[in-house]
């Protein structure tokens, strides 16, 4: 129903998504790149998601945030590159108005709910290192699966603010994106209609979904920093340490590109710069994500081990 009154607003019934060269030599050359980081993506995080769930000892809150991390950055790079992929060596490169909406929305819940997810990662951590005796009672499963819905039900409904506000604008052509998705300031910039509303909702729902979780994390990375420094032994310094820096870095890649892309103004984006942050959230972070969090992680690389059937006492 939504998708026909957008409809009766719009002649628009499909859109061209311009992607990033017009060049097919170049074209080339990125399909093989995105296809690498898109596989690694895909085998990496549904490896930490396999590994999470067949491994007792990783039944654990940290590891479970982990695996609904992983499974988020797998749809979320699945919701965008495969299409980016067949756009690069196709010669049709356009995609419905009822699809862009589609992608749209599913795109934008899967990032806002990865952003709530991050803060329960943060506070997890703060738990973790700075009540490590009160862990188990303060961090139990069913806090846990709340986080997790309440997260989701935030980004499916904020998610369709979003859509709503941007597809009930008029769009009557032209109609190319100058993006490899249909990502909302993309598209805004065809509406043939003011959209300073449309700019009012994202920088206030931007604040909402952005600032207030990064405030969040960067209180919680705080009080762990502190703590972190009360910690006499050198081995347990090294273990909090390396846990808190693996979350800072995988959150610093999502979450400060996603706040540049919809948070400045308008007059400041540049189509090229905006298709280089999306790769940083869309993309390059969904494929850092299984390398930070499992390279220098221990218990993650014991499970792979015992899933591959080599004894720990082999190595």
């Amino acid at each position: 129903m939504l998708s026909q009154g957008w409809r009766n607003h719009s002649s628009v019934t499909e859109f061209i998504l311009l992607g990033f060269s017009r060049n097919p030599k170049t074209n080339r050359i990125l399909f093989f790149l995105f296809l690498f980081l898109y596989l690694f993506t895909v085998l990496g995080n549904g490896l930490i998601v396999t590994l999470i769930k067949v491994d007792a000892r990783l039944h654990t809150p940290m590891y479970f945030f982990l695996s609904i991390l992983s499974l988020l950055d797998l749809s979320y790079a699945t919701t965008t590159v495969p299409q980016m992929l067949v756009l690069l060596v196709s010669k049709h490169k356009t995609i419905s108005y009822v699809g862009c909406v589609v992608q749209m929305y599913i795109f934008l819940t899967l990032g806002i709910t990865e952003t709530w997810i991050f803060v329960a990662m943060a506070y997890d951590r703060y738990v973790a290192i700075c009540y490590p005796l009160h862990y188990r009672v303060q961090m139990s499963q069913t806090l846990c699966v709340f986080l997790v819905v309440s997260s989701a039900l935030c980004g499916l409904t904020c998610a369709l603010v979003y859509t709503v506000f941007a597809m009930n604008l008029p769009y009557c052509g032209p109609n190319e994106i100058n993006h490899f998705f249909c990502e909302i300031p993309a598209v805004l910039k065809l509406a043939c209609a003011d959209t300073s509303l449309n700019d009012q909702v994202d920088f206030i729902l931007g604040f909402i979904l952005l600032l207030i979780p990064l405030s969040l994390i960067l209180a919680s990375y705080i009080r762990i920093f502190m703590a972190i420094l009360r910690i006499r032994s050198t081995q347990g310094w090294s273990k909090a340490f390396s846990t808190f820096a693996s979350h800072v870095t995988v959150v610093t890649v999502f979450c400060i590109p996603c706040m540049v892309m919809y948070m400045r103004p308008d007059s400041e984006a540049s189509p090229d710069d905006d298709k280089k942050l999306a790769l940083f959230y869309n993309v390059i972070s969904a494929f850092l994500n299984p390398i930070v969090y499992s390279l220098r992680n221990k218990d993650v690389k014991r499970a792979f081990l015992k899933l591959i059937g080599i004894s720990e006492d082999t190595q």
